[in-house]
């Protein structure tokens, strides 16, 4: 498999993948069919992820397979990753932003 092109981010030295791996997955909140997704494409070397805590619900699930992809040593850490996720319209209040922001986080 050729190699995944990354962007770097602003002024640092840093990149991302440029392409996510979605984790959609019908119906939503599939968890085992999400977890076996990201295993695989792991082995892939995929180091990017889109997740969304409400409409995918699959934030929780995403974390659960990054803690067994740790146990099987397809990743040497977290910080290999890269998660991205969306603020549901609920949660797009000033009084809300910070806890939504903390569960996804978790």
């Amino acid at each position: 498999m050729g190699s995944i092109l990354e962007v770097r981010l602003g002024s640092t030295n840093a990149t991302i993948p440029i392409v996510g791996f979605g984790t959609a997955a019908w119906p939503f909140g599939a968890s085992e069919t999400i977890k076996e997704s990201i295993l695989n494409t792991l082995k892939l070397r995929y180091r990017h992820f889109d997740a969304a805590a409400v409409l995918y619900q699959s934030e929780q699930t995403i974390g659960e397979a990054i803690a067994h992809a740790l146990q099987l040593s397809l990743i040497q850490s977290r910080t290999e990753l890269f998660i991205t996720s969306k603020l549901w319209c609920s949660d797009a209040h000033s009084d809300r932003v910070l806890l939504a922001l903390q569960n996804t986080l978790q």
